[in-house]
């Protein structure tokens, strides 16, 4: 059931998109709880997958609201949880 689980939950994160209406909190909520789920069964990420991974599964609106510097790309942090919360029309 382990690895059935693992394998449900690896789908899961390479699916992830946002969702229409979602604000960048819930999808902060939603990636982090995959990816907690998937860490607690061995699977390892590096911090740069993450980032990258987050940043497109963004919806467009968000697109010119990220500004990604090169050398925060591999700091700790997830520099897409800097854009403000606002949601910005089409």
């Amino acid at each position: 059931m382990k690895i059935a689980r693992k394998h449900a939950l690896i789908q899961e994160y390479e699916m992830f998109r946002m969702q229409k209406g979602e604000t960048i909190s819930e999808v902060q909520k939603r990636f982090f709880h995959i990816v907690n789920h998937l860490m607690s069964l061995g699977k390892n990420f590096e911090k740069e997958e993450l980032n990258i991974k987050i940043l497109k599964c963004l919806d467009r609106t968000w697109q010119r609201h990220i500004t990604i510097k090169r050398s925060n790309l591999y700091d700790n942090n997830f520099i897409v949880w800097e854009a403000k919360e606002a949601r910005i029309g089409n």
